[in-house]
């Protein structure tokens, strides 16, 4: 299989499971529902925010739009890079990697773009899909729909520990997506198997330049 098609089938398996299990979860819960899949180990947990992965944000309508336009503009960089790299015949493994974090991106920008507009709010009753009256926001102000939680660790702080002494702690508390994971993947792959590709290719660029 050529690397352009092993790029392409990567993101499309992510895209179809990360907009699939969203749409899902969308149409079946309310906001700050969840399900026990394994115990108390795994739920799926359906939350929505703003912002970037895991839950993280940026305040307001504006600065929800710089975010979406910067990964629009991340999207299209990701996307020029994959091309570069097929192009030069880089490792198969590094061009899955990319691509991981490209699908990722391009999962969660679909979000913000469009599930405002396809959607109306959750909060309180079931989400409806293209309801009479519009969605619950424009173009690039949807929300990213966020739902697997891992709350591992559950304990409390003992009354000596600086800070956070006698407070409960839950180990891992952010709840985040298949796009979020996809992504962390995607990074993780390049920084513990690929860092020596981009030290060998910055000699050839000043190269290339001389």
């Amino acid at each position: 299989m050529s690397l352009t098609k092993k790029s392409v089938l990567v993101i499309l398996i992510i895209l179809i499971i990360d907009q699939a299990s969203k749409i899902w979860v969308k149409t079946h819960m309310m906001i700050g529902e969840e399900i026990p899949v394994l115990d108390h180990w795994f739920y799926i947990h359906f939350i929505e925010n703003n912002g970037m992965a895991f839950g993280m944000e940026l305040a307001g309508k504006t600065g929800k739009f710089l975010l979406s336009l910067f990964r629009l503009v991340a999207i299209v960089a990701i996307g020029w890079y994959i091309t570069r790299l097929i192009r030069t015949k880089a490792p198969a493994g590094l061009v899955v990697a990319v691509s991981m974090v490209f699908a990722g991106a391009l999962g969660n920008i679909i979000d913000s773009a469009f599930y405002g507009m396809i959607f109306d709010d959750s909060y309180f009753h079931v989400a409806r899909l293209f309801p009479k009256e519009g969605g619950y926001a424009t173009f690039l102000h949807g929300k990213v729909v966020d739902m697997l939680y891992f709350p591992i660790l559950r304990g409390h702080f003992p009354d000596w520990v600086p800070f956070w002494g006698g407070e409960d702690y839950i180990f891992f508390r952010p709840v985040f997506n298949i796009s979020d994971s996809s992504i962390t993947i995607g990074v993780a792959m390049i920084l513990l198997f690929y860092r020596k590709f981009f030290k060998q290719e910055a000699p050839k660029e000043e190269e290339e330049e001389s």
